[in-house]
């Protein structure tokens, strides 16, 4: 479906990590704006540093999807080490944010096995400076997480940005 917001799991069965449920809105996703986020995981594992995340990140053009390149970090990017990034963003020992703290999800790895759900929530989206290719428009992601060999999750979404 076009041009609105829709997600699946894209690994294989025995991914340990399944994303059970998720809703956005608005959709179209504002920027800058209020998202509110829904979303439920089940993890059969405990995954821990390091953790590696790849994204392909398209969007569309008239009828074509195009891969946009990883240029300062957003993008189709490969991120070698989520856990540390997570550390220089939260650095260890200092709280979650709310509201991952009031339902208990974690922000550091390592991330145990179990499920995690976060009823709707509101997450206010700053006015920020996106490269022009990466505002209004229909995109696709897939994100795939790994531990060395071995795909712990895979996600597809699809959603539409507009920048005000």
């Amino acid at each position: 479906q076009v041009g609105g917001f829709a997600w699946e799991n894209c690994g294989d069965k025995k991914n340990p990590v399944v994303l059970q449920s998720l809703s956005v809105a608005p959709d179209p996703i504002s920027i800058p704006g209020s998202l509110r986020i829904s979303a439920a995981v089940s993890s059969g594992k405990t995954m821990a540093s390091p953790l590696k995340a790849v994204l392909v990140v398209e969007k569309a053009l008239g009828d074509l999807w195009i891969q946009l390149p990883c240029i300062d970090q957003l993008g189709s990017c490969t991120y070698s080490d989520v856990c540390a990034i997570l550390d220089n963003l939260l650095p260890p020992g200092m709280t979650c944010p709310e509201p991952l703290l009031t339902y208990g999800i974690p922000c550091h790895c390592p991330f145990k096995a179990g499920s995690y759900s976060l009823p709707a929530s509101d997450f206010d989206l700053p006015e920020v400076e996106l490269p022009t290719w990466m505002t209004n428009g229909n995109y696709r992601v897939r994100a795939a997480v790994s531990n060395g060999v071995e795909e712990l999750a895979c996600v597809k979404l699809a959603f539409s940005l507009q920048s005000q």
